[in-house]
């Protein structure tokens, strides 16, 4: 499974962007994706998932009512669309994957297997 995400850049606080995550290679059901970030000197977060049997969507409470997690239909891509842009949420985005529902552990980058190279979102103030 490869995974390519891109739509990073900068904006300016209150603005918005969209993320997309290009899926790739082997398909599998039962699959949990998810969206996390890492800003400079600080370790890697969880962001927003999404269980894609279900259709359930999570958020890290930082960024509910302000970020939503998609996908398109064909399943191919996957979306995270930030609104409400603050500075706080500059960070390199990333996105994983992972062959299974992941529940106890959906928000640890440890229970993912598959991850995207990453894009820079700068948010200024």
């Amino acid at each position: 499974v490869q995974l390519q995400a891109s739509g990073g850049g900068l904006v300016q606080a209150g603005g918005s962007l969209r993320l997309s995550c290009a899926v790739s290679g082997r398909t599998f059901s039962g699959v949990t994706m998810g969206w996390f970030r890492q800003a400079t000197g600080k370790e890697r977060e969880f962001v927003a998932g999404f269980w894609r049997n279900t259709g359930n969507t999570f958020y890290a409470d930082s960024v509910k009512g302000r970020f939503t997690i998609s996908r398109d239909n064909a399943k191919t891509t996957l979306y995270l669309q930030m609104n409400s842009l603050k500075p706080e949420d500059t960070a390199v985005y990333y996105c994983a994957a992972a062959p299974r529902i992941i529940y106890s552990n959906r928000e640890e980058p440890s229970g993912y297997d598959y991850w995207g190279q990453g894009t820079q979102v700068t948010v200024s103030s």
